[in-house]
């Protein structure tokens, strides 16, 4: 997808508390210092759109942006940050639970694993809150240059047994620039529907 446009909209706690134009939106959400900043910029060849960060737990609100006029991409907390209190993670869980049944139009969410690591508690629990909600999710394993190449297809099939998904998650590297194709072609159905106001069947 040829990107024309990329700007960054709002950022609040609360779905609820900001009224935006009715589009198409691509939530993304992971373990904290999983690379969300970096994969959003990558995939709408931006440096600086989303601000990342070396320390985890940075994100704390649901920001938004807006592509090429047509679709959002939602950029929510990171999970399974140790070095925050309770409370504030339980009122993280509850802020992404309560966008995920209530976002207008929300069209896909995108689930991220760092593909060196075995997916962690977190991610199983959040694969698993999907499945229970049946929501539409792809899963993107993330920092692909940081592994051989021969250890790619080990790493895609332990990622999809673990979290129990059916197909086996895409690999990226906003560094060395994998996968950017790939998953504009997962995406573009979702934001660029065959007729007018008319999303793919979930």
């Amino acid at each position: 997808m040829k990107i024309t446009s990329a700007e960054y909209i709002t950022s609040f706690p609360r779905i609820t508390e900001f009224d935006l134009t009715p589009l198409p939106s691509i939530a993304f959400i992971g373990r904290s210092n999983v690379g969300k900043s970096s994969l959003i910029n990558h995939l709408v060849n931006r440096k600086k759109l989303v601000k990342t960060s070396s320390t985890p737990g940075k994100t704390q609100l649901i920001n938004y942006f807006l592509i090429n006029e047509q679709f959002y991409f939602v950029d929510l907390p990171g999970y399974g940050f140790a070095n925050v209190p309770v409370k504030v993670k339980n009122s993280w869980r509850g802020m992404i639970e309560e966008f995920l049944l209530t976002c207008p139009q929300l069209a896909l969410i995108v689930q991220l694993v760092d593909i060196r690591h075995k997916p962690s508690r977190e991610d199983v629990e959040f694969q698993e809150l999907l499945r229970r909600y049946k929501l539409t999710n792809l899963v993107i394993a993330n920092k692909a240059d940081k592994i051989k190449k021969n250890q790619i297809q080990k790493s895609q099939k332990i990622i999809k047994e673990i979290l129990g998904v059916r197909s086996k998650p895409i690999v990226h590297s906003a560094l060395k620039k994998i996968g950017h194709q790939e998953i504009w072609n997962q995406f573009t159905p979702y934001v660029v529907p065959q007729h007018e106001g008319e999303l793919p069947v979930q």
